[in-house]
């Protein structure tokens, strides 16, 4: 399949900020918060956004399949097999929606056997978004301002700047976090993490937690483009299109 990379990538940030739009109108007003049959939480602000972007989707690659989180729950499994599909978390970091702190994404990415190629990551609330067409392409845009190119960097001497998760930090965490020369420590929520190792602002994300698919491709995706890493333990990229959908730990790296 041959692929227009950046009309694609025009298009999947259109509609990911189309979708913050509406995830925006939600979180300005009462909603109701209810509980999915894994425990995680779910509110409208998910049912809509996902709706928004699986029509958004369907509109510009209507012959590329749609793995998004909530359909996903709801029992509707795409066939895969063809080793190219869309990977979508219509808003990752749930819990910071709930919570009002303002720290939670919209994701979109393109997944080519096996690993993520394209993606992008909206912030609603900051009017923020990262995006990448592939290796050495990769921005991000400030509200409508003009994107500026970002890269990951290589580690600083003084001390490395890790970024933790705000609500899902774990005793193995804080173990791996003690190997290294930290300088300084960031908690933050969602795919904004792999965000900031991308920019340059962080050097070591590393999860011991669970983690789904779609929690993580678009922010690989811009990683990787910005010449950063996603591994597992045994140092291998993190895969995609695997039974269950569900993550192995990994450790997210900016430049060696």
């Amino acid at each position: 399949m041959k692929l227009d990379r950046p009309a694609l990538t025009r298009a999947i940030t259109r509609i990911a900020r189309e979708a913050g739009d509406k995830i925006l109108t939600i979180y300005n007003q009462d909603f109701d918060v209810k509980t999915k049959s894994d425990a995680s939480p779910v509110t409208e602000a998910d049912v809509a956004a996902e709706r928004i972007i699986l029509a958004g989707l369907k509109e510009v690659s209507p012959d590329i399949p749609i793995l998004a989180e909530e359909s996903n729950a709801a029992g509707a499994t795409p066939d895969l097999s063809g080793g190219i599909f869309w990977l979508v978390d219509p808003l990752d970091g749930t819990k910071e929606f709930i919570h009002k702190r303002g720290e939670f994404t919209v994701n979109i990415a393109l997944i080519e056997h096996g690993r993520p190629t394209m993606g992008v990551i909206h912030i609603p609330a900051k009017n923020i978004t990262y995006f990448a067409e592939g290796p050495g392409k990769v921005w991000r845009q400030d509200e409508e301002s003009v994107p500026q190119a970002i890269s990951a960097r290589v580690p600083p001497a003084d001390g490395l700047t890790v970024v933790a998760s705000r609500s899902h930090r774990t005793p193995e965490t804080d173990e791996y976090i003690g190997k290294f020369n930290v300088a300084e420590l960031i908690s933050a929520g969602s795919s904004l993490k792999l965000c900031l190792v991308a920019e340059g602002k962080a050097d070591l994300y590393p999860r011991f937690g669970r983690t789904m698919e779609w929690d993580i491709g678009a922010g690989q995706a811009i990683l990787e483009a910005a010449g950063g890493s996603v591994e597992t333990l045994d140092g291998k990229p993190l895969q995609y299109g695997k039974d269950g959908h569900d993550n192995p730990f990994f450790i997210a790296k900016g430049r060696p």
